[in-house]
């Protein structure tokens, strides 16, 4: 177990921004920086990243945390396993207490998939480099292939021995499940290496953990496949994954493009020659998912190709995705019978990258070119041409960029631009029905009784949100600034944190709020308080309460900020006061001032209803009341003019 010192240290050490950007593009806009939402398809950004405040807020998802919670939500770890990945980024020693066997066992079987391909990965690693078969099959052929030691062990290849269970032998014998190793594909169901005779490429995860492998046979055997997977697991989609995406992501970020390839080694080639902004799709026809991964780091994709023309245009009917998706799409087309690495490998570094560059055409502007040759000189093939041309522009969702394409592409048919336009939109209509229509056939899907269930009519819900009641929303502001700022200095002279001021002033009312959530939080922060333990940003976006949680991230963002062209572009500063998020001094007081108003007109009104009690009852106390009342009023009026507030 991990101990919390440690933890603290992990938390205040890491930074938001930077674990963010291993997996999100993010661009900076005033104070905070944005990007494409890793958590659900958007073509418009709407994730934020707040770095002075440690955490991030998607408005289109609602999704938000700080770096520990990024990690826990994309990529499925448990608190324990973010916070060990976050120490190994910042160099952190952990200190861990001892636990229990069967604790041990708990946190070995949750981690297992990924320690057993840790383990599969290292067995591999030492067949190719410390074994006489390995070095003379396996580390040959890469040589033979140009390929260099340290890429080899950067990117985790390795060697498969042809031997009937050689590895699930040693997987055992280290104390690892054979139930597990038959899970992840590495042993068959009879117990017999899934994996043999084989170069091993490892397949990572945009973490870097191995989430799987493939193999390439070195024999000519017609009945055995060149390349095998690892079967789907619970960690290993294939459609969701892009061989070298944890190698690559930082320069497709810094290149602003990506250089998709088909195979692993031309992955392996490019990135040895110094062009690292480079994947692979392994074989297979683009996926939504793996267009969506490449989105998070850039817009740009450049696709490679051989000549082979035919598996060109049964690539070229799965760009429509890729276009759905907002992307640019450039296609290059290597020289007929050559592959990446081949070509990278004929003609030298400097020649590849200048015929990528300049050989490097506008998908759309491709489509058209390829299949105008075709149509040449048939009108009936010319038409259909022109139909398919117009439904991948019509897939485009920015309506500028459909523009643009549907005058370019008039001019190369010769045909008017308007007629053009016309088909556009009723491909995008079509479209849009189409969506619709799916949408409400999933829904009524979802809402259809199950069997032996009884139908009941969805009972209608109020659209709106109902306005806050009673003091919801003052003790709401209370809490805001208790999660924001309740650690920041309110009296530098006295030593006074925030949190200590605000709820010395509202201690006698702690068990009186309106609004549970927010009692129990103000409650839990004055205990937190007599335990001399931190009332922080931290401590909220790390709480184990789901609902306190969501509460804090929703609290700390918004979707608007202080325009920095005030400064800028005018020369107007805010020299009054701080920076609105910084002065936690004045909003503190201000908003307990008005929490305090609203608290003594719920007082002056419960003591009224007992003024009428006792009036009616002619009881000797109802003067007693009366002298409060008129004290309660005072000291509401006193504060209302201090508020600048009418009281009616």
């Amino acid at each position: 177990m991990i101990k919390p010192k440690s933890v603290e240290e992990v938390l205040e050490t890491a930074r938001i921004e930077e674990v963010v950007q291993d997996f999100v593009n993010l661009k900076r806009r005033g104070v905070n920086m944005i990007g494409l939402c890793p958590f659900h398809a958007e073509k418009t950004p709407s994730f934020t990243v707040s770095p002075s405040k440690g955490f991030y807020k998607c408005f289109g998802c609602g999704k938000g945390g700080d770096s520990v919670n990024f990690l826990m939500e994309l990529e499925h770890m448990e608190f324990p396993e973010a916070i060990r990945y976050l120490a190994k980024k910042y160099g952190i020693q952990l200190e861990e207490t001892e636990v229990s066997q069967e604790v041990r066992q708990e946190q070995q079987y949750q981690e297992s998939l990924f320690l057993v391909n840790e383990f599969a990965k290292k067995y591999y690693q030492e067949q190719l480099f410390n074994t006489d078969l390995g070095k003379s099959v396996g580390l040959n052929y890469f040589r033979e292939r140009g390929f260099r030691e340290e890429i080899l062990k950067k990117f985790g290849l390795g060697f498969a021995p042809d031997k009937t269970d050689a590895f699930t032998l040693r997987a055992t014998h280290a104390g690892y499940n054979l139930d597990v190793l038959k899970k992840l594909g590495l042993t068959s169901q009879y117990g017999r290496d899934f994996f043999r005779n084989r170069v091993m490429f490892a397949i990572h995860n945009l973490s870097g953990k191995v989430i799987g492998f493939g193999g390439r046979i070195l024999v000519k055997d017609v009945k055995a496949p060149k390349y095998i997977n690892t079967p789907e697991t619970e960690i290993y989609n294939k459609s969701k994954v892009l061989y070298g995406a944890f190698f690559a992501k930082r320069a497709i970020r810094k290149e602003d493009e990506c250089i998709l390839v088909e195979g692993y080694t031309d992955v392996l080639s490019l990135h040895q020659a110094g062009i690292e902004n480079v994947a692979a799709s392994s074989g297979t026809s683009l996926t939504v998912e793996q267009i969506r991964l490449v989105k998070r780091y850039t817009e740009n994709i450049k696709i490679l190709y051989d000549g082979d023309l035919a598996g060109i245009k049964a690539a070229l009917r799965g760009m429509g995705m890729v276009l759905e998706q907002g992307l640019n799409v450039k296609i290059v087309l290597l020289p007929e019978g050559e592959d990446p690495d081949s070509y990278l490998q004929k003609v030298g570094v400097e020649a590849f990258r200048e015929y990528i560059t300049q050989q490097a055409k506008d998908f759309i502007m491709f489509q058209a070119g390829l299949l105008q040759e075709e149509a040449a000189g048939d009108p009936v093939k010319k038409a259909k041409l022109i139909k398919d041309i117009v439904e991948s522009i019509a897939r485009i969702p920015d309506p500028l960029k459909r523009s643009l394409y549907v005058r370019e592409c008039a001019r190369i048919m010769e045909v008017e631009e308007q007629l053009l336009v016309n088909e556009a939109n009723k491909v995008v209509a079509y479209q849009f029905k189409k969506g619709q229509q799916e949408e409400e056939r999933a829904r009524l899907k979802e809402e259809a009784p199950q069997p032996g269930e009884v139908f009941a009519p969805p009972v209608p819900q109020p659209r709106e949100k109902q306005a806050p009641t009673g003091d919801e929303f003052q003790e709401k502001d209370i809490i805001r600034i208790l999660i924001a700022g309740g650690g920041e200095v309110f009296d530098p002279e006295e030593q006074v944190s925030v949190a200590q001021y605000i709820l010395a002033n509202i201690e006698d009312v702690l068990d009186s709020f309106d609004f549970p959530l927010y009692g129990r939080i103000a409650r839990e922060c004055h205990k937190r308080l007599l335990d001399n333990q931190p009332v922080d940003t931290t401590y909220f976006l790390n709480h184990p309460d789901e609902e306190v949680r969501q509460l804090a991230v929703n609290l700390l963002s918004s979707p608007y900020e202080y325009s920095e062209n005030w400064e800028k572009r005018w020369d107007i500063f805010l020299s009054s006061q701080k920076m609105p998020d910084e002065n936690f001094e004045k909003d503190s007081t201000q908003a307990l001032k008005r929490f305090k108003l609203r608290k003594l007109n719920k007082m002056i009104r419960q003591n009224a209803e007992k003024i009428r009690q006792l009036f009616e009852q002619k009881s000797d106390d109802y003067m007693l009341y009366l002298k409060l009342d008129q004290k309660l009023k005072v000291m509401r009026n006193e504060l209302a003019e201090e508020l600048g507030t009418v009281v009616l």
